[in-house]
C-alpha cells in the first residue's frame, strides 16, 4: 500500500530550496502539494480594521501561486488550491487523499501558530501527523551559537556573534522525483481572482513586481549578474525613486518565492567572479538584518505586537489613536512633501523605499505622535513585502520600542530630504501639484508667500495641504 503526504505551502512558494518539498519526497510514495487561500488572511481585518491582506499584496500572492502551480506542473506535478479555513481544508484533504502526514514550514507568530496548531490537532484526532520544516531563514537556528532565549537585543551585537563564524548551508535543489510521485487525478482547483477575494484591480504602478519564483530568481540574476547594480549597492541604496537603486527582493523573499540561502550563494559566486566589496557584504547585511528581526520575533513573542515593544518598559509618551490625525498622514495630507510622497507610493504600489519607511513612521511617532501599532497595521495591509518579525520589528525600533542602542532616534524630514532628494526628483514624481516649484522651496513649500507660491500654479491649502505640524523644529 502507498504512503501519501501533503505539503501545506505557506510563506514558501517556491521549489527550490524547500525543505518541505524534499522531506516530503524522499519519505513518502505519493506528494500532493496544497495552498490554502486562508479566509482569515485574505478576507481578514487588523485590530484596527485594516484589511490583513491589501489588493497589492493579494495581486502579488495570487501570481505566486499561480507561478508554483506552473513550476510544478512542467515537473509532471500539480497543486491542490482550495480556500476556507487552513485546518478544515487540510484535514478535509488528508482523509480526502488517504495522506497519513502533512508538512509545512513552521511559523512562530501568535496567529500563524495558532493557524498550524489548528491542524495540528485535528491530525493527531485522525492519527496522522503534522511534520514541521524550516526555510525562512538565512542560519538555522542550530547553527547559532546561542539558544534563541538568549539571543542579543542589540543588532550589531548578533551581527558580530555570527556573520564570520556561523556557516550558510548550501540551498536545496528541487526534488528530482516530483513527476513519479505526484498521483494522478489531483482536485483541479481554479486559483481565486482579486474580485474573488474581494478586491478591485487597483493601481498598476506596481506592475514590474510579478509574484512567484520565477520572478524572483530572475530578479536576482538582473541585480547581480545582467546589471552588476550589486557593486554599486551601499552608494545606491539610500535612493526613493526607480527600480536600481536597491535590490527590490523583499517581497519575493517575504512571500518565500526565493530563499535567502539562494540569494547568499548567488553573492557568494559573484564576489569570487566579478567583485567583492563593501556593497555585496551590505545585502548580505541586510539578509542579517531579516534574521535578526526573526529572531527577535521567536524570543519575545508577542511583544512585538504591543504597545510597549519588545523593551516591555513604561512608555515615556503619550501617543494619540485619533482616526482623523491617522488618516493626515495616510491619505498623504500632511504637507510635509517627503511624507506626502512616500505614502502615495506605497498607496499606490505597495512599495516603499527604506528611506521613506523611515522618514514616514518616524513622522507619524515622533510629530504627529500617533501610536505605532496604527502605521505598523497600515503597513501590514499595505505592503507588497510585509513579514511580521521584520514589519513589527522595525516599527519597534522606530518608536523606541525595540531592538535600538540610541534613545530618542529622530528623521528631520527636512534635512532627509535635503540629504536623499536634494533636487526634488521624488517628491516632484509623486506630487505633480507642486512639480513646478523650484528645487530649493520644493521640500519645504510653506516658506515661500502666498503670491510667490501663486506664480507656480500653488495655493496651499487647496492644491497642496498646509503643514501639519509646526515646522519651527526643522
Amino acid at each position: 500500500m502507498e504512503n501519501k503526504a501533503l505539503i501545506w505551502f505557506r510563506n514558501d512558494l517556491r521549489l527550490h530550496d524547500n525543505e518541505a518539498l524534499h522531506a516530503a519526497y524522499d519519505n513518502y510514495d505519493k506528494v500532493v502539494p496544497v495552498y490554502v487561500f486562508d479566509d482569515r488572511i485574505y478576507r481578514g481585518q487588523t485590530e484596527y480594521g485594516f484589511a490583513k491582506t491589501g489588493h497589492h499584496r493579494a495581486k502579488f500572492l495570487i501570481e505566486s501561486v499561480q507561478n508554483l502551480r506552473d513550476n510544478l506542473r512542467s515537473r509532471g506535478g500539480d497543486l491542490v488550491v482550495a480556500s476556507g479555513r487552513a485546518e478544515d481544508v487540510i484535514l478535509a484533504l488528508a482523509e480526502q487523499y488517504q495522506a497519513t502526514a502533512v508538512y509545512c514550514n513552521r511559523e512562530r507568530t501568535q496567529e500563524e501558530v495558532e493557524r498550524q496548531d489548528a491542524v495540528e490537532q485535528g491530525l493527531w484526532s485522525q492519527g496522522k501527523e503534522l511534520i514541521y520544516t524550516r526555510g525562512k531563514m538565512l542560519y538555522h537556528t542550530a547553527d547559532l551559537p546561542f539558544p534563541i532565549a538568549q539571543t542579543p537585543d542589540i543588532f550589531s551585537t548578533y551581527r558580530k556573534e555570527v556573520e564570520k563564524y556561523v556557516p550558510v548551508r548550501k540551498p536545496l535543489d528541487i526534488p528530482a522525483s516530483i513527476k513519479s510521485k505526484t498521483p494522478q487525478g489531483l482536485t483541479a482547483t481554479d486559483i481565486p481572482t482579486l474580485a474573488d477575494l474581494g478586491h478591485t484591480q487597483g493601481s498598476q504602478a506596481d506592475i514590474r513586481f510579478e509574484g512567484g519564483e520565477t520572478a524572483g530568481l530572475e530578479q536576482l540574476d538582473y541585480y547581480l549578474w545582467q546589471s552588476d547594480l550589486i557593486a554599486t549597492y551601499k552608494e545606491t541604496r539610500n535612493g526613493m525613486l526607480g527600480w536600481d537603486f536597491s535590490s527590490k527582493l523583499s517581497p519575493w523573499l517575504a512571500a518565500g518565492c526565493i530563499s535567502p540561502k539562494q540569494i547568499y550563494w548567488s553573492l557568494k559566486e559573484y564576489e569570487e567572479q566579478r567583485t567583492k566589496n563593501r556593497s555585496t557584504y551590505w545585502l548580505f547585511f541586510e539578509l542579517l538584518w531579516r534574521d535578526f528581526f526573526r529572531l527577535m520575533g521567536k524570543k519575545h513573542g508577542n511583544a512585538i505586537f504591543q504597545s510597549e515593544g519588545t523593551k516591555q518598559e513604561p512608555i515615556d509618551q503619550e501617543w494619540t489613536e485619533d482616526r482623523s490625525v491617522f488618516r493626515i498622514w495616510s491619505e498623504a495630507r500632511t504637507g510635509v512633501p517627503l511624507i506626502d510622497a512616500n505614502m502615495r507610493e506605497i498607496n499606490a504600489t505597495g512599495f516603499m523605499s527604506n528611506r521613506g519607511r523611515q522618514n514616514v513612521a518616524s513622522f507619524l511617532v515622533k510629530d504627529l505622535k500617533v501610536h505605532w501599532l496604527l502605521g505598523a497595521e497600515y503597513f501590514e495591509s499595505m505592503l507588497l513585502d510585509y513579514d511580521p518579525c521584520s514589519n513589527y520589528g522595525n516599527w519597534n525600533y522606530v518608536a523606541g520600542v525595540g531592538s535600538d542602542p540610541r534613545e530618542n532616534r529622530y528623521f528631520n524630514p527636512l534635512s532627509q530630504s535635503r540629504k536623499y532628494d536634494s533636487d526634488g526628483t521624488y517628491v516632484k514624481h509623486w506630487l505633480p501639484e507642486i512639480k513646478d516649484l523650484p528645487s530649493t522651496y520644493v521640500h519645504r513649500p510653506w516658506v515661500l508667500r502666498s503670491e510667490e507660491l501663486a506664480k507656480y500654479g500653488v495655493t496651499l491649502g487647496k492644491d497642496y495641504p498646509k503643514p501639519a505640524v509646526p515646522t519651527r523644529r526643522w
